[in-house]
């Protein structure tokens, strides 16, 4: 199955529902699918992509790229191609594993600091008691190819994670593979998330910023890619 792609800048982001996408992941987890991998671009990746074919590539290798972050949503709309919903990372990590303890799946979760994998996979099971757990290591090694399980939670940070996945998709223990970045960070309370209100408002990369204020120079990305998003609007114009 193909699903439909709006191209921002480059880089197709999928454009359904969350619901959709995870009914799809668990049907074709029981049918016993083929190998797939998931990405969860922001405005800061598709900066990167701009810069980088090998990654824009990677990027567009994904069977499903969730649009996550405000302004991607803005920026289809403003180059009349609106995405229906954003879908961050995290809250669709969560949302997964909440689906998936329904049924006889078995996640694993990658990368992350010091304990944080352990962390997070024991929030998640205390929150979901059914969720099956096959899989928790801060580093990959060659002998948890030997473990078996159906979806990979990977967070080494973009962009090394998407590239690091489709370079060893095939040799990965899992079906599905997703890089989730921050999200282990967030799920095991390592780093506080905004409050609700704010992620409504599309504001929780400012509380981000607060809270973490070294992110300053991965922020400024923001305004080279609205200056982007501007310059391909005004190309379609000339059009």
């Amino acid at each position: 199955m193909d699903f439909e792609k709006i191209y921002l800048l480059g880089v197709g982001l999928t454009n359904l529902s969350e619901k959709k996408i995870l009914e799809y992941i668990i049907k074709n987890l029981q049918r016993d699918g083929k190998k797939y991998y998931i990405v969860t671009p922001n405005p800061e990746l598709l900066v990167i992509a701009t810069k980088q074919e090998r990654y824009k590539n990677v990027l567009n290798g994904a069977k499903i790229a969730l649009p996550d972050g405000i302004g991607i949503v803005l920026a289809s709309k403003l180059l009349g191609k609106p995405i229906s919903a954003r879908i961050t990372g995290v809250d669709f990590m969560e949302n997964l594993c909440k689906e998936v303890s329904k049924w006889p799946i078995t996640v694993g979760f990658l990368g992350g600091g010091p304990n944080v994998a352990e962390a997070t996979a024991d929030c998640l099971r205390k929150k979901y008691p059914g969720l099956n757990v096959g899989l928790v290591s801060q580093e990959w090694s060659e002998e948890l190819i030997f473990k078996k399980i159906d979806i990979l939670f990977i967070a080494f940070g973009s962009p090394k994670q998407e590239l690091w996945i489709a370079e060893n998709l095939k040799k990965l223990p899992a079906t599905v593979s997703i890089g989730v970045g921050g999200a282990f960070d967030f799920i095991s309370g390592k780093v506080s998330r905004s409050p609700k209100i704010l992620r409504d408002l599309g504001l929780e990369w400012l509380f981000r910023l607060i809270v973490q204020p070294w992110r300053i120079k991965r922020q400024l990305s923001i305004i080279t890619f609205v200056l982007l998003v501007l310059k391909e609007k005004m190309s379609k114009n000339k059009i």
